[in-house]
């Protein structure tokens, strides 16, 4: 039985997430205690408990102690099963991070699985549906991975209601990533999402992003939404580069200016590229899973965060395989040799 400390490294559910994923990939029970010892309200929220319900749903799982608000829990995997799988988080929690949680094992699958996740897509402090369906599973898919990714409709805090779609197709082994360059700029563009608000939040947003990045009218995006989708409000600004595109989000809030939104958003994406490393550090956080189940690799990320740190400790104490963090002249190096996972 692994035994996991949920108040380690950053001390949120990166940890959970990355431990429900290993146990399945790798057929290991684990314990954890002390679940998001380090947040304002610790203990399993909504999206955590769904998190837990569909890794154990995809493996027939024996789960002890896994309750609303529960600080601590057990997790005895059984063998991961392709199938038609939907997931109703029943609040505005981040179907995203749901959806990470399942993928690498549904990869591991014998056959084709179908996921619908409803909740929310566009929440503060998770990777919003654009990251993922623009940077994360692209470098998958140069990994060997095949995932299609959509979205049936937006979801935004404090409404929820949003959904996504997913089919992935096994993957005998990840191949080795290599992502040390970004490669020659391709297309920047920024949008803006506003539903059951005012149009003139989402145009002044651009405005915002358009002098601060120097882009043309032709590459700003006013997407209205359906009214029964907000209210919300979310501001996206994309980089396509040869080898990654990096996706940076603001998220609409009650009391803050559209401006303020879209100037951190803007700040994001010039920090972004006024540096030479090709990953972003959200990014940088969900790559080391892939890494670690397939081929491992290497990376470039300006910074190495404690998300990062977090999920170095759990990938190294189901897999026993070494993660290295090295300085590098534009950043921090992370490498991982190939072997077996244990």
């Amino acid at each position: 039985m692994i035994e996991i400390d949920g108040s380690e490294g950053e001390g949120g559910g990166q940890i959970l997430r990355s431990s429900l994923s290993l146990s399945v990939c790798t057929q290991q029970p684990f314990r954890i205690t002390n679940i998001r010892a380090n947040r304002e309200r610790p203990g399993l929220m909504r999206q955590h408990l769904t998190a837990v319900r569909a890794a154990a749903e995809i493996c027939a799982a024996d789960v002890e102690g896994a309750e609303l608000g529960s600080r601590a829990f057990t997790f005895r995997p059984g063998r991961v099963a392709a199938g038609d799988y939907s997931f109703d988080i029943g609040t505005a929690g981040s179907c995203t991070l749901v959806f990470q949680t399942v993928l690498p094992a549904l990869l591991s699958a014998r056959g084709a699985s179908r996921v619908r996740i409803t909740g929310g897509t566009h929440n503060r402090g998770s990777p919003p549906f654009d990251f993922l369906s623009r940077s994360f599973i692209p470098v998958l898919r140069g990994m060997g991975a095949k995932v299609e990714l959509d979205l049936a409709s937006h979801g935004f805090y404090p409404r929820g209601g949003g959904e996504i779609r997913a089919r992935i197709l096994p993957a005998q082994r990840l191949g080795a990533l290599n992502l040390v360059e970004r490669g020659a700029s391709l297309r920047s563009y920024a949008e803006a999402y506003v539903a059951a608000l005012p149009l003139h939040v989402g145009q002044r947003e651009l405005e915002v992003i358009g002098r601060a990045l120097a882009l043309p009218r032709e590459q700003l995006f006013l997407r209205g939404l359906s009214n029964d989708m907000g209210p919300g409000n979310a501001v996206t600004i994309t980089l396509e580069h040869e080898h990654v595109t990096e996706v940076l989000t603001g998220f609409g809030e009650k009391g803050v200016r559209a401006e303020d939104v879209a100037g951190q958003a803007a700040a994001e994406a010039r920090a972004y590229l006024s540096a030479s490393a090709p990953v972003g550090e959200h990014l940088a956080d969900q790559l080391l899973l892939p890494m670690a189940l397939g081929e491992g690799g290497c990376f470039v990320t300006a910074r190495a965060t404690s998300h990062m740190h977090s999920n170095v400790i759990v990938i190294e104490r189901f897999t026993q395989r070494k993660i290295g963090i090295e300085p590098v002249p534009n950043g921090f190096a992370v490498k991982m040799g190939s072997g077996t996972v244990s």
